[in-house]
């Protein structure tokens, strides 16, 4: 009888030190991922700035939909098309920390930024806006799907 409850502690103390080992790695895992998503994000942002599609083309889902301060959406095709026209021709983008909540291949990002940007030949001048963005993970690479952005008067 004490044998078995003695192999019963070792295998309860064998299952103790797995799960805080376990529990231990993950967030120096999900903080590794969030970094990553991060860098995808800065990334974006620069190809955007430099109005190259062929660098954040990529980084946009085929389904991409981005609602903007006038509280209108554009499409992937709209949103890259203009930025590729020269329509949307962002001058500057600059976020500050960005925020994640990770939820196994789907993370949800925020942040401020300071955003000066051309529509279509109108400057629009130097603002801060909220930005709340959707990125799903797909084929291993981080693609955003839904983003927003809100001015902050």
């Amino acid at each position: 009888m004490a044998r078995a409850s003695s192999s019963r502690t070792v295998a309860h103390a064998i299952a103790l030190a797995a799960l805080s080992t376990l529990s231990c790695n993950r967030p120096t895992a999900a903080a590794g991922e969030a970094n990553w998503i991060r860098a995808v994000e800065r990334q974006r942002l620069a190809a955007l700035v430099a109005g190259d599609t062929t660098a954040a083309g990529p980084l946009h889902a085929m389904e991409f939909q981005l609602i903007y301060p006038l509280g209108e959406s554009l499409s992937r095709a709209q949103y890259l098309g203009g930025v590729s026209s020269g329509e949307l021709d962002y001058q500057m983008w600059r976020p500050d920390s960005i925020a994640i909540h990770l939820y196994h291949d789907a993370a949800v990002i925020r942040y401020q930024s300071d955003l000066a940007i051309i529509v279509r030949g109108d400057t629009v001048p130097v603002g801060r806006y909220w930005h709340t963005d959707l990125y799903e993970k797909r084929r291993g690479e981080w693609q955003i799907v839904w983003s927003q952005a809100t001015a902050i008067d």
